[in-house]
């Protein structure tokens, strides 16, 4: 074997493969100097400790799992089930115990009192595609879901390809075709629709409140409890106490929030409209719609379209203004139309009802009259200097939850003596009113000054409900109200829930889902593999996750910790990381395979201390340049005389950027986001037609492991890098070398973005002179100094840079606009475009994409 690395190629090394983030200057020049015995041994702890250590380690777990933010199949809509990455991520950093990680995600909801996060867990038998569409046959779906969840626990746990026994017995492992549909079983009684009826319903789901949150609940409960017990609560409400009451819930109803249009379509193909000469329709300043129609004394009608994404909770009425910049005969407000988008098969109006007021006397709410399709008039002259308004109060509160959209559909009809040009905003209310009382009869009753008998008692009642005569109402109130906000704007993710029933599962000739014909089965494991002792029971989901982490098992505890051997030395001890089977390959090194697999089990199912364990081998901290003998003999390195120099997973070249440049943001967990990608790439998703929005703030700059996974449309740059889809269990990525990996370095927003960044910092390093600052770039991207030859062919393209964007100070300005983080405006324009673009060259350096 080859001798140890040096100091600062092992530091970097155990950096990248604990964390996928490199080290900084400071901390590989302490460890190269540290002389003392444990220093390596130390490092290795603080990076197993290290909470970036969970998100290094989620990423080869998530790919096992197919774990992706869309559904995949037909319109590939999102779906929220991100709080099962960040469990992962947490189980990894908490060291949790494999054999406890198995059983948590197979069948956490069948663990005695289940937490929440046990629950989020079993989001992993919900990860396979869904589908949505028309047409679709919901028995035939049923099967798919079925297989792949056989494929993926026999690929993740077993290293085993048991898909190829859905259609008959395996050719050239002891699997049966009957083995396939037996471990199918074992998940029949997951809760489940082959068809989905709504892209916003996927089944199962749950709120997930962060321990910060519970903790403010915890203490808002006790505060509310001290409250009550001392504000001398009146037991009848007398008029003032009801008119004042009701003058409170009012003031609630009119805390507005402007709501945010998406986009706006124009619609002037009625024939029955004469006087729709032109029609513009554009989205002003934000919340605010505009829209011209332009004729000359002509009759004419304007009707246009919003959609705006679905506030969370509960939205009790929504408010139209007009803000008008010309004046125009008439103006009438024919039809306001309200549609949540993703409930049920097809959109169907919101059943709404309405009231007008003027700017003039808010406190005059005239109740308009509608007809069956909710239509009302807004008549009356408007001018210029007159705001008017209608508020439309549902029927019922109006239920929303994230994915979904509200379709805001208005007609105005008017006659235009000359140009006519409106302004509107919409904006709703959310106010929680006392429940259970009457909803439309109490807001009624709110909204007017003279009861009657109905909107009396309900007002009594709420009164009641609200505990309205406590001297500390209104704190109970706004504590309530936050409490609700807490819960309403919690995560939400799929979660298994067990069916009523379990679904019938049979042999199906030729994975035929047609087919009728074949033998009913019940779940166990494979025939030769130690199947489990029944005693006449259906076996659970939970006898399965059991069964995999036993002793009695010889799989689980090699397939695991041959990946991680993969992880750490370039291949596995069998190379072939999904088929342990005679089509994969005997292990080099059977013996080592099996102490790694014993010692894993004897620890304890302990995932820290069989990584520690490879770390701390003299066969770790080998250097990565071989010798010409060994090269020759032994030139895939099979008997490991050295480490092998990898490329960095799509996740850490992104994040070894962002970190070079200081822009890395460190935020752990939360929905997903979103980088920069290419404009129109989501423009074939149908079903809704989408257009993909970035993140514009410091989401942009989030570690690669929380990027959005499209399935059908995964991120360029990863895919660039050989992510995979996750529509399947993909055990190993392949490693590529494609003129695309550097046009993607080169051209990718996030990289010139950073590069603009590491250009700065550069700048503002305190050095002085182009090599002083050269060496400093160096430092930061690779912890050495440049070699000579380095140096200066950098130098010379520093000089060509500075002369071409002094000559061109527009593509400069090109280059420093790319992105949103906003440079110093201190520094010189042509300076830090010049050394922008030896940021963008140092990121294309083989080195700075490898592991070594």
């Amino acid at each position: 074997p080859v001798a140890e690395a040096d100091g600062r190629t092992l530091f970097r090394r155990v950096s990248f493969d604990l964390t996928g983030l490199p080290p900084t200057p400071e901390e590989v020049a302490a460890f190269v100097n540290d002389r003392d015995a444990a220093a390596y041994e130390k490092v290795v702890d603080r990076l197993l400790a290290s909470p970036q250590f969970g998100e290094r380690m989620a990423v080869q777990w998530l790919d096992l799992v197919r774990y992706a933010d869309s559904v995949g199949f037909h319109s590939d809509v999102a779906i929220d089930v991100y709080p099962y990455r960040d469990y992962v991520i947490g189980a990894f950093n908490e060291n949790m115990p494999f054999d406890r990680f198995t059983r948590e995600q197979l069948a956490g909801d069948l663990l005695s009192n289940p937490t929440d996060w046990q629950l989020v867990a079993t989001a992993f038998n919900r990860l396979n595609r869904m589908t949505n569409e028309g047409g679709s046959q919901a028995k035939e779906y049923l099967v798919k879901y079925a297989a792949d969840r056989a494929r993926t626990v026999s690929a993740a746990w077993l290293g085993s390809t048991m898909g190829c026994a859905e259609c008959h017995d395996h050719k050239f492992d002891p699997f049966l075709q009957k083995d396939f549909y037996q471990l199918q079983a074992f998940f029949a009684d997951v809760e489940e629709e082959g068809v989905y009826s709504s892209q916003a319903r996927w089944g199962s789901s749950m709120r997930i409140l962060p321990d910060s949150a519970k903790a403010e609940i915890a203490a808002i409960d006790r505060e509310l409890a001290s409250l009550r017990g001392s504000g001398n609560p009146s037991a009848d409400a007398g008029p003032r106490q009801l008119a004042d009451f009701a003058g409170r819930l009012r003031k609630q109803m009119e805390a507005w929030r402007t709501l945010q249009p998406d986009r706006a379509a124009d619609d002037c193909s009625d024939p029955d409209i004469s006087g729709c000469d032109s029609l513009e329709l554009r989205i002003a300043e934000a919340g605010i719609v505009e829209t011209a129609i332009v004729g000359e004394g002509k009759p004419g009608r304007a009707m246009y379209r919003v959609e705006i994404p679905a506030v969370s909770g509960k939205t009790t009425a929504i408010r139209l203004e007009a803000l008008l910049a010309d004046v125009f005969e008439r103006f009438l407000l024919s039809m306001f139309e309200v549609v949540l988008m993703g409930r049920g098969p097809r959109p169907s109006p919101v059943a709404i009802g309405a009231v007008a007021a003027d700017r003039e006397d808010p406190d005059a709410m005239l109740r308009d009259t509608l007809d069956d399709n909710h239509h009302t008039v807004w008549g009356g002259d408007l001018c210029a200097d007159i705001q008017r308004q209608a508020v439309f109060v549902f029927d019922q509160p109006l239920e929303m939850r994230a994915g979904e959209r509200l379709r805001i559909t208005m007609t105005f009809n008017g006659r235009a003596g000359r140009t006519m040009l409106g302004k509107f905003r919409l904006s709703a209310t959310d106010s929680d009113f006392p429940e259970p009382a009457p909803f439309g009869t109490l807001r009624a009753a709110v909204l007017s000054g003279d009861w009657n008998d109905g909107q009396r008692n309900a007002l009594e009642q709420a009164f009641q409900q609200a505990d309205a005569g406590n001297a500390n109402w209104d704190r109970i109130r706004r504590l309530e109200r936050r409490k609700k906000a807490l819960h309403d704007f919690a995560d939400h993710c799929l979660i298994t829930k067990v069916a009523e029933e379990p679904r019938v599962v049979r042999v199906l000739g030729r994975g035929n889902w047609m087919d009728e014909s074949g033998e009913i089965v019940e779940p166990q494991t494979p025939q030769f593999l130690s199947p489990i002792a029944t005693n006449g029971e259906r076996l659970t989901r939970l006898d399965l996750a059991n069964w995999l982490v036993s002793k009695d098992n010889p799989l689980t505890a090699r397939v695991f910790v041959n990946r991680l051997w993969d992880l750490y030395f370039g291949q596995g001890l069998s190379k072939v990381l999904d088929d342990l089977g005679s089509q994969g390959e005997t292990p080099l090194h059977q013996d080592l395979l099996d102490w790694l697999a014993v010692e894993f089990m004897e620890s304890g199912w302990d995932v820290k201390h069989i990584i520690r364990t490879m770390m701390l081998s003299e066969t770790y901290r080998r250097s990565s340049e071989p010798t010409a003998e060994l090269r020759e003999r032994d030139p895939y390195n099979r008997l490991h005389g050295r480490q092998p120099m990898m490329r960095l997973d799509a996740e850490f070249i992104r994040d070894n950027a962002l970190t070079v440049s200081g822009l890395l943001n460190r935020k752990m967990g939360g929905p997903s986001a979103k980088p920069y990608q290419p404009q129109g790439y989501y423009a074939e998703l149908n079903f809704p037609k989408r257009v993909y929005k970035p993140d514009l703030n410091a989401d942009q700059f989030r570690r690669g492991v929380y990027t959005h996974w499209q399935r059908t449309f995964v991120h360029p740059s990863m895919m660039a890098f050989d992510a995979p889809s996750r529509e399947e269990c993909a055990a190993d990525r392949s490693v590529s070398n494609t003129p695309l990996q550097s046009l993607a370095l080169l051209n990718d927003p996030t990289y010139v973005e950073a590069a603009r960044a590491f250009g700065a910092r550069i700048l503002q390093s305190g050095a002085a002179r182009d090599t002083e600052r050269l060496g400093f770039a160096f430092q930061q991207a690779f912890s050495r100094d440049p070699l000579d030859e380095e140096r200066q062919m950098l130098l010379e393209f520093l000089d060509r840079q500075r002369q071409v964007f002094r000559a061109d100070a527009a593509e400069a300005e090109k280059l420093l606009s790319v992105g949103i983080w906003e440079a110093p405006r201190t520094l010189d324009a042509v300076e830090l475009a010049a050394w922008t673009s030896v940021a963008r060259a140092l990121f294309n350096k083989h080195e700075f994409i490898t592991r070594y």
